[in-house]
């Protein structure tokens, strides 16, 4: 190549990388956000998602989009991570929808409601049965967009101090438990209470409630509950997979750069994929020690599971007939739960239930 010829292609090559450069530049832009949790650092795998989250940004964006995590009531309590992000006191939260029923119950559907979907299902319904179009439609008259962000599995019934046989041993039992599950079970004579997760091993050791349900064994270990009530009930029917959401400021996340957009969404899905997986992991073992140390694990009895979900369809009813939003999204829940069982019982159970049988002979 001539020299002059050589100089005209190296110009060339000069000026489109000048052009290119500060295209990327206004591509990858420094942005900073605040994440406020629900969940205090000490429950490490429901807080913990939010810090892979922005763990997975910083690192897929060379820190150029950072997210600080910040604990429950460091920024705003719990229970008002919502709020916080709708208003832009934050960019985004991490948090579980059915802690906002008293606003609407509507919002219960896309975490869990009793008797509703597994998280496989839960997942299935948000990705590919139409839940998250439901869903973001509803969660977009609070100013936010919502995204799982984790799942627990099926949690645990709670811990009792005295056995629960029949309805009747439910009547004015004092339980720790909130939201739309909490007025399920008032219709079968329950008192439900709201306690933040630090004032219910105390109320519990005093007696002021009769029992309470949190998540499942590796959490529960951690908050003590075995020292204070002896009996460990199974399954968590009003939680058969709740969802953890992110919630991001709409107009916050309008502002995004598309590819940060993107990251972002994947962030959060390798987050869900994550808690799961981790409590799938943990739960086994902690089970192990809860029942080593004493704790005495015992079913729901059919009649309590039947009256319990005779109380649910009597609420879904009531609640159905004055509000609008709730109608629509637990009749398209149910619908996809039917078809999902319809296949479960076929394949998934059948195997699981004989796996089950023979785990000990493998």
């Amino acid at each position: 190549m001539k020299r002059r010829d050589f100089l005209k292609v190296s110009a060339v090559g000069a000026a489109a990388t000048a052009v290119a450069s500060p295209a990327i530049a206004q591509s990858s832009p420094e942005v900073k956000w605040r994440l406020t949790s629900s969940f205090p650092k000490s429950l490490d795998t429901i807080y913990g998602g939010a810090e892979q989250v922005a763990k997975y940004v910083a690192e897929m964006t060379d820190n150029k989009f950072q997210i600080q995590v910040f604990a429950a009531g460091e920024v705003v309590p719990g229970l008002q991570a919502l709020d916080a992000t709708s208003n832009g006191t934050v960019e985004m939260s991490h948090t579980v929808s059915y802690y906002y029923v008293g606003k609407d119950p509507t919002f219960a559907i896309y975490a869990s409601v009793p008797f509703g979907l597994n998280a496989r299902q839960q997942n299935s319904w948000w990705y590919q049965g139409g839940g998250m179009e439901l869903g973001n439609e509803f969660f977009k008259k609070s100013n936010v967009i919502g995204f799982p962000c984790g799942n627990t599995g099926t949690q645990m019934g709670g811990w009792f101090r005295k056995e629960i046989k029949t309805v009747a041993d439910l009547s004015g039992l004092k339980f720790r438990i909130g939201g739309i599950a909490g007025q399920v079970l008032q219709k079968v004579g329950v008192v439900p209470q709201q306690l933040a997760g630090g004032d219910i091993y105390p109320a519990l050791e005093k007696g002021t409630i009769d029992a309470a349900e949190w998540v499942g064994p590796y959490d529960d270990e951690k908050l003590g509950f075995a020292k204070v009530a002896k009996y460990y009930y199974y399954p968590g029917f009003w939680e058969g997979g709740p969802t953890v959401h992110s919630f991001v400021n709409l107009d916050k996340w309008n502002g995004l750069p598309k590819n940060y957009q993107a990251i972002l969404t994947n962030a959060m899905a390798n987050a869900n994929s994550w808690m799961a997986a981790r409590y799938d992991m943990q739960n086994p073992a902690a089970l192990k020690r809860l029942v080593a140390g004493g704790t005495q694990l015992r079913p729901f009895t059919n009649e309590v599971l039947e009256a319990c979900l005779k109380a649910t369809n009597e609420l879904w009813a009531e609640i159905s007939a004055k509000n609008a939003d709730f109608k629509k999204s637990i009749d398209a829940m149910q619908a996809y739960r039917s078809d999902e069982y319809l296949w479960w019982q076929v394949a998934e159970y059948t195997y699981d239930s004989f796996m089950i049988r023979s785990r000990t002979r493998g």
